[in-house]
């Protein structure tokens, strides 16, 4: 007689493992990547490498330390480090790049249990914590096809040149959409994120109700606030934040329902802290703030088994 397995569920066989759904979010990271240097130059290729080492590394010797399995070669580590540069400046100095690398690592994720156990994304969270830390170098926004310097050219984002009202440094609709302006590594190029985020769709990495309602809700509140929808849409890193971090497995809702009402928080918190706070940005706040939520919001919108009744004949 066979041996009897007896286990928790699910009881789904899959052929999908970590590595391969990490493998194929890096695949559709690399335009997102590669636009990066050619709009800021070799050193954002630089601060991608910096990134990724430091995660890599990190989680490494977290988990040799304390004698845990070895989990690097799942490539979430690598995905960590690749969208903390997305969130960054080409000009930030290498050594905050890697004490925000180890912040994302060894604080949000190895610390709260490893991959799957963190509440909140690693890459948003030690962005944030590295605005806080490192205002002044987060902050610091240079021109895109540069041959100078990073740090000696300043320019201003399109969200802070909408804030303060100065239209002849707004880009156009298709600066925006290819990323010929200031801003972050990895949010600039509209075009890059997209096809990257199609390839997600279409690989069945992520479903749409999550990017979609997101995107919509900001859409829809720029446009009853009078502002201009197509513009708030492109702008920042609301294309990056949707499709590549609100999308998390671990840390935001996996029911349909659960997906939508996910979208439209990151959308209104997003517009909020746009509209009406000292930001010009929200997107990496909204997206923690409901992170935050994503237990409540997936224990009002799990699926619950029909029970019926049996009649007595």
């Amino acid at each position: 007689m066979s041996k009897l397995i007896a286990s928790v569920s699910p009881h789904i066989s899959s052929k999908r493992t970590t590595q391969n759904i990490m493998l194929d979010v890096i695949i559709a990271l690399l335009p997102a990547a590669i636009a990066s240097v050619v709009i800021f130059g070799l050193r954002s290729a630089l601060v991608i490498s910096v990134c990724v080492a430091v995660c890599v590394a990190a989680e490494f010797l977290f988990e040799k330390l304390c004698k845990k399995e070895n989990t690097i070669f799942d490539l979430s580590a690598v995905v960590t480090g690749m969208l903390l540069a997305f969130n960054l400046p080409v000009s930030i100095p290498l050594w905050q790049a890697a004490v925000g690398s180890l912040a994302a690592i060894v604080v949000v994720k190895q610390l709260f249990g490893g991959i799957g156990q963190n509440f909140a994304n690693p890459a948003i969270t030690a962005r944030i914590m590295m605005l806080i830390a490192f205002s002044g170098t987060m902050t610091n926004w240079v021109a895109p096809f540069t041959d100078k310097m990073p740090d000696a050219i300043s320019s201003a984002t399109p969200l802070t040149a909408a804030a303060k009202g100065t239209a002849s440094m707004m880009p156009s609709y298709l600066d925006l959409f290819l990323g010929k302006h200031a801003g972050c590594l990895g949010e600039t190029c509209v075009l890059a994120i997209l096809l990257g985020g199609l390839y997600l769709l279409v690989r069945g990495i992520i479903t749409w109700h999550t990017p979609v309602v997101y995107i919509g809700t900001v859409a829809l509140m720029s446009f009853l606030c009078g502002q201009d929808p197509l513009y708030q849409i492109m702008s920042g890193g609301l294309m990056l934040g949707a499709f590549f971090m609100a999308t998390d497995y671990a840390t935001t809702p996996s029911s349909k329902w659960g997906k939508v009402i996910f979208g439209v928080g990151c959308g209104l918190i997003t517009i909020l802290i746009r509209f009406w706070g000292n930001l010009p940005e929200g997107v990496s706040y909204s997206i923690l703030i409901m992170n935050i939520f994503t237990p409540y919001i997936s224990k009002l919108t799990r699926n619950r088994p029909l029970v019926g009744e049996v009649k007595k004949k």
